[in-house]
């Protein structure tokens, strides 16, 4: 094999990378522990115009759901939103069999509400841009809201 120099793209070429990563990541994964059944879901709420008032993207895999991200809109966080789009992020979780969830949130978005659902700090890593964390947490279900989180 001929070495070629590497180099940088700064465009996104997740066709060209990622697409086919992603697939000998899988495989390799799937080989190695034998948990084949990954998946991807999301939960959205729209107003009366369609417009997007929030939303949840998450996958799961071999037992585990990662939440990727959770938003909602400025003007309708004192709606109770957040809290409906996580606890029905997580029944979708568990109608996949999924027995724990892992989510992150930099020290400026909201580790709080995450830690209000029962989810607990397992870690954080520093030197996010200005002076910030972001804070690894867990939930291992007994599901409800008076569960630690912890196994």
């Amino acid at each position: 094999m001929t070495a070629v120099p590497l180099r940088a793209d700064h465009r996104r070429t997740r066709s060209r990378v990622e697409r086919p990563a992603d697939r000998e990541l899988i495989a390799f994964n799937t080989s190695a522990t034998g948990a084949a059944d990954r998946g991807s879901f999301s939960v959205k709420v729209t107003d009366e115009a369609g417009e997007l008032v929030g939303g949840l993207a998450a996958w799961t895999w071999g037992g585990p759901c990662g939440i990727e991200l959770l938003w909602v809109r400025e003007d309708s966080r004192e709606d109770g939103w957040g809290s409906k789009i996580i606890r029905t992020a997580e029944a979708e979780a568990r109608r996949r069999g999924c027995d724990r969830v892992a989510v992150s949130s930099f020290t400026f978005q909201a580790p709080g509400f995450y830690q209000r659902h029962g989810y607990v700090e397992t870690g954080r890593t520093l030197g996010i841009p200005g002076g910030y964390a972001d804070v690894h947490m867990f939930k291992s279900p007994a599901w409800d809201s008076t569960s630690s989180g912890r196994p």
